[in-house]
């Protein structure tokens, strides 16, 4: 089995659909891989809805505030999946956007780490997570009082922040950020292709993508076992309510002032993808040509920009901060 492609192991860690979550030992504000650069400048408070859990900076009062929902899989608030993934992309995100005034709450998945107790992290659809940041908006306004909230999404999240702001008056706007424009089995045909080591397993794995996206389930039961993670039976339900859907059209019906931000040295989402997304929205789109998926300065190169993957420490780039930031402290007053 170490002849699985390294394009299969990238798509399972960053776009999967869902899981049982990784072991994320917390102690109190304490998490595995925590970033130490901004050890004492604000703290976290819990914020619950129901069973569900995250963590809320508050940079201060009347200070603009963003739902930061992680990417795919068994991610957990801070955008990590234990020893497998541990960049701190959404921790990052959260306290490098407080050194500029801005608020946030980042949250653990239903079925996953904090959130644990919120029902399995298997039975979920793309309509269930709608509910769940839907749920997110309002505990968030009256925890801070707020007359609406941004929705950042990262990667997967941002489809899932585009599908809570339709039909919602009280959304500032959408951050979308390393986010899909194409549909999801689209970009897996796309990834399986790409490399030549997939050959033997195309057939199947392009064969059960099609029946997903036509509603039936696969069966597993002489599939290559290099896919089954990608294509279990537990998250099957799951494939089949997101792998259609048109995350640009998606954005799109949301009707809010959109940014997109996207990096030249993703190799999960393409510049294509994000172009796509402004397109739809007629949202501001802004490219940084060495960030990679986790909004971190990376090489080119597949080996060195994974390595990226697992450096807690390194913050996000300054540049998407910027961007962000501006983005939010620029909007008319009645969106703050």
């Amino acid at each position: 089995m170490w002849r699985i492609s390294i394009l299969i192991l990238t798509f399972f860690l960053i776009l999967q659909a869902c899981s049982e979550p990784t072991s994320s030992p917390r102690d109190g504000n304490m998490t595995v891989g925590e970033d130490q650069t901004h050890p004492s400048s604000v703290s976290e408070q819990d914020i619950s809805v129901g069973a569900l859990h995250g963590a809320y900076i508050n940079a201060g009062s009347g200070t603009p505030i963003a739902l930061i929902v992680p990417g795919s899989g068994p991610t957990d608030r801070d955008g990590n999946q234990g020893k497998a993934l541990q960049s701190n992309v959404c921790k990052h995100l959260a306290y490098q956007l407080a050194d500029k005034g801005i608020s946030t709450v980042r949250v653990d998945k239903r079925g996953m780490y904090s959130s644990a107790e919120a029902g399995n992290p298997n039975a979920v659809t793309l309509e269930i997570y709608t509910k769940d940041y839907r749920d997110w908006i309002d505990a968030i306004k009256a925890k801070s009082s707020a007359k609406c909230i941004y929705l950042l999404g990262h990667s997967e999240g941002g489809l899932m922040v585009s599908s809570a702001a339709v039909g919602r008056k009280d959304v500032c706007g959408l951050i979308l950020v390393s986010t899909p424009g194409r549909p999801l089995g689209t970009i897996l045909r796309e990834q399986l292709k790409a490399n030549p080591a997939n050959f033997f397993l195309l057939k199947q794995a392009l064969a059960a993508i099609t029946k997903l996206e036509n509603g039936q389930h696969v069966d597993t039961k002489k599939m290559n076992r290099a896919l089954l993670p990608l294509f279990r039976d537990s998250v099957q339900d799951y494939w089949i309510s997101i792998l259609v859907v048109d995350p640009a059209s998606m954005a799109a019906k949301a009707k809010q002032r959109t940014l997109i931000v996207q990096g030249g040295n993703d190799l999960q989402v393409s510049i294509k993808d994000a172009e796509l997304l402004a397109e739809a929205t007629d949202g501001d789109l802004v490219i940084f040509g060495k960030v990679n998926h986790v909004l971190k300065n990376a090489p080119r190169d597949r080996r060195g920009n994974l390595k990226i993957y697992n450096k807690p420490d390194l913050p996000v780039a300054d540049g998407v901060i910027t961007a962000v930031a501006d983005f939010m402290l620029s909007a008319p007053l009645d969106a703050k």
